[in-house]
């Protein structure tokens, strides 16, 4: 009977003062995604980004600068350049302003799904080709910018069953870029798939598994960092590094604006690159679903569409710095899940030192210091971690209900195609290959096309309920 007073004074008596409440800390108020840790901890935690997507972001460039006839000098300052946007993009999308931004732990770079049609605009246009291919980014990049609104509203198509099946390719279809790291990284080295490559790579993945179980605290989540650390050491004395980089980097180098000249448009090349915008755009809406997931913030509408922003901006911005298209690192979402390490913030630093390296040619030639098969054993934990966090996310996706697992199936058979016979696809157009070769795209729209037949066009709505809200709020 004394709770009944105490409720009815609560509640009604608005007149009596009632005592503030005891100020909340700071980890009270904050979400993870949002805190800050001290700059000891932010520099290293985001140095370990930085490591585990370096060779990714130089790699497009080292095959595209050769292929438009760009001598060795001038294909590093591509790598500089690419290195350097990547910087821009990853903090427009971790830091943000106005409605730009996912303000996620997001890093971006160059995207890979460009590669193969960039290759094919230069090697048809000569010494031009570059002048072209960022002529043709800059507006397919305004284009998806302009679209963005209307794309981020496919959210809703996204339930467990497919964030599921999309993560879980995510992290399938970059174990192979591991695997080809552990060998030495070039098919046509005489060391490639050599004993000492691979058993380097076994040895880097024994000494980061045995630092995450020894280790606690802040070290244990920069093992990867150790890793590598410990990794390269090993590696020097048995001539696996190369020192030569150091040697002819220069001290300042900046990025000049159109070093190779004014952009150039032509509607062919506009073309392809505006195919390659809408694969990145989807691969970017699927990543930004399987790290809100991760960190506990799900990506609902209002996010997806500042992330997809931040990617469409930056890609714009790049090719005034002699950059390329850039898009979401699906390898880093795999060290934000194995570090439990959330902060936006860690991230935003290693876009400063991505930026800094840019402009410091020399610094970026140390972080190039790690040989790839170490940098490969690595690879494995990070994008195993993200096969990981897929399959948990299809543990809550109600399989036995309705066709689910059926989607699944189909879904994840077909996308991994491009990982289990490469040339499935060789008699396909170039142009459909773009999204034909990425196993992620692919098997994302199957999971959308056969969750909309199954649970919504036949009139089930079995997974109806599932679908993320988005704008809650508004």
């Amino acid at each position: 009977m004394a709770a009944k007073p105490r409720f009815r004074k609560d509640a009604a008596d608005t007149s009596a003062p009632t005592p503030a409440p005891a100020p909340a800390s700071a980890s009270d108020e904050t979400h993870p995604v949002d805190q800050t840790l001290p700059p000891f901890k932010m520099f290293t935690s985001g140095l370990q980004h930085v490591a585990a997507m370096y060779a990714g972001v130089v790699a497009p460039p080292m095959i595209v600068g050769p292929a438009v006839g760009l001598n060795a000098r001038d294909t590093a300052f591509l790598m500089g350049a690419s290195l350097f946007t990547a910087g821009i993009a990853t903090l427009l999308q971790t830091i943000g302003f106005w409605k730009i931004g996912a303000r996620l732990p997001f890093v971006n770079g160059v995207s890979f799904a460009g590669v193969t049609p960039m290759v094919a605009i230069g090697r048809e246009r000569g010494a031009e080709g570059i002048s072209v291919i960022f002529g043709a980014i800059i507006v397919a990049s305004v284009l998806g910018f302009v679209l963005t609104p209307y794309f981020s509203k496919l959210v809703r198509f996204f339930p467990p069953v497919v964030t599921g099946t999309v993560i879980t390719l995510i992290g399938v279809s970059l174990l192979p870029v591991a695997f080809n790291w552990s060998q030495g990284g070039n098919a046509t080295a005489d060391d490639y798939g050599s004993m000492k490559n691979i058993g380097m790579a076994g040895l880097t993945l024994l000494i980061v598994l045995v630092l995450r179980k020894a280790l606690r605290g802040f070290l244990q989540q920069i093992a990867i960092l150790l890793g590598l650390v410990v990794g390269t050491l090993v590696a020097i004395p048995l001539n696996m590094t190369d020192f030569g980089a150091i040697k002819d980097a220069g001290l300042v180098g900046f990025p000049t604006p159109f070093h190779f000249g004014a952009p150039q448009f032509e509607i062919a090349a506009i073309v392809s690159m505006c195919i390659v915008m809408l694969v990145c755009m989807t691969e970017s809406t699927a990543d930004m679903l399987a790290l809100g997931k991760i960190v506990d913030r799900p990506a609902d509408e209002r996010v997806i569409e500042g992330g997809l922003r931040a990617d469409t901006l930056g890609s714009a911005i790049s090719p005034f710095f002699n950059g390329f298209m850039c898009s979401a690192f699906a390898q880093n979402i795999g060290l934000v899940a194995m570090t439990k390490v959330r902060s936006r913030f860690v991230v935003a630093a290693g876009g400063a030192i991505l930026i800094l390296l840019g402009l410091c040619p020399v610094l970026a030639s140390v972080i190039a210091l790690v040989p790839l098969p170490v940098l490969g054993g690595a690879g494995i934990v990070l994008f195993g971690s993200v096969a990981a966090s897929g399959i948990q996310t299809l543990a809550t996706a109600a399989l036995e209900k309705g066709e689910n697992a059926l989607i699944v199936a189909a879904a994840v058979g077909i996308g991994l195609i491009p990982i289990a016979a490469p040339q499935f696809y060789h008699a396909f157009p170039s142009d459909l290959l773009v999204v034909l070769d990425s196993g992620i795209s692919t098997g994302c729209v199957v999971a959308i096309v056969l969750n909309l037949a199954f649970n919504h066009w036949g009139g089930k709505g079995s997974s109806a309920r599932l679908l993320p809200q988005a704008r809650v709020g508004e």
